[in-house]
């Protein structure tokens, strides 16, 4: 058994790339899961990065909705990064789009951990979603702030399906862990996740909602408020819950929580009017009868437009992780775009 080789789905995706990349420059051997081996295109901006780091990558075939294509790929590792789940928000059957793969494909995922004989760390990447459905959860659990204690009971197949899939996913891996005593879980729950890209790949809903927000497609900006947080310290998190064998139970990922509005004045802050930025905030009346077209419901724009959210990061600061400003964040982020001419 290799203790220095590690299992990661999910890594070309956005976040895994730099989580992949954190890895190969501390020296691992990283094995990835894809389905097909042969599709260099969603690879082999990891091999550029493994050629100028220490470690080394390998490339494992495996299909989240298989029972045992993880088996073989998880023997020998000492530890598997699951980040492999769809995140779409635009999807027509929910059940299939996104609820089986992150359900499935967890089980998958942690039945071969079990089998391998050798993992002794899983770090599963759940969400914030996992733990809140609604802002105005915050106001039904009656504290000032959420954090990891909770868990979303709001989102459903029908409404927030994403969300659905996110808590049913982590709630399975947790019933899981107590099965066995081979394996320790340590799950991250970032929150909105934005920041630089590594991979070529373009169709991101990070990505796809900042073209949205320079276009000037939220001329006025919805009074909505999330948690938010860079892409690299998300990547960073993962690292230290997998070296750190003190690191336990769930981690709650945001720098704060800001309006839609707010960032939109960050931005301005540094771009002036170069992009098509939101100014003003769209009334909630507005919303009820527009929403639809931005594919927000009213039972959504009832329990999230206008109302409040805080989030409590404290344990994730144990760690060892500190926090990028949203201002960095953003600016880094653009400029990538811009770069890469993806701004239209």
């Amino acid at each position: 058994m290799n203790k220095s080789t590690i299992l990661v789905t999910g890594g070309s995706g956005y976040l895994g790339s730099w989580v992949v990349k954190g890895l190969l420059e501390k020296g691992y051997t990283v094995r990835i899961a894809v389905r097909d081996k042969n599709n260099t295109k969603k690879v082999s901006h990891l091999h550029d990065i493994a050629a100028n780091a220490k470690g080394n990558i390998e490339l494992w075939e495996a299909d989240l909705l298989k029972e045992g294509s993880f088996d073989a790929a998880a023997k020998g590792c000492e530890t598997i990064y699951h980040m492999a789940s769809p995140f779409m928000l635009d999807v027509k059957n929910p059940q299939k789009d996104l609820v089986d793969p992150a359900l499935i494909g967890t089980r998958n995922v942690l039945n071969a951990a079990t089998r391998s004989e050798t993992v002794t760390r899983v770090v599963l990447t759940s969400s914030v979603v996992a733990i809140m459905g609604d802002n105005t959860d915050l106001q039904e659990r009656g504290v000032d702030a959420l954090d990891e204690r909770f868990f979303n009971e709001s989102s459903s197949l029908t409404h927030q399906p994403y969300s659905y899939s996110k808590v049913l996913a982590e709630k399975e891996a947790w019933k899981m862990e107590k099965e066995q005593e081979q394996w320790k879980l340590v799950v991250l729950n970032p929150s909105f996740v934005m920041g630089p890209t590594l991979t070529p790949s373009t169709d991101s809903e990070s990505l796809n909602f900042m073209k949205q927000f320079l276009g000037g497609q939220m001329f006025m900006a919805p009074d909505l408020t999330f948690g938010w947080v860079d892409v690299r310290d998300v990547a960073k998190a993962h690292i230290l819950a997998g070296e750190n064998q003190e690191a336990e139970g769930r981690h709650l990922l945001a720098e704060n929580t800001y309006t839609v509005l707010q960032v939109g004045s960050i931005l301005r802050k540094v771009f002036g009017k170069k992009y098509l930025l939101p100014k003003y905030q769209a009334p909630k009346f507005m919303l009820y009868l527009t929403g639809w077209m931005f594919g927000l419901s009213t039972t959504y724009v009832k329990k999230n437009v206008g109302i409040p959210l805080k989030l409590n990061n404290t344990k994730s600061l144990t760690l060892g992780l500190t926090y990028t400003p949203i201002e960095k964040t953003m600016t880094d982020m653009v400029n990538q775009m811009e770069t890469l001419q993806l701004i239209k």
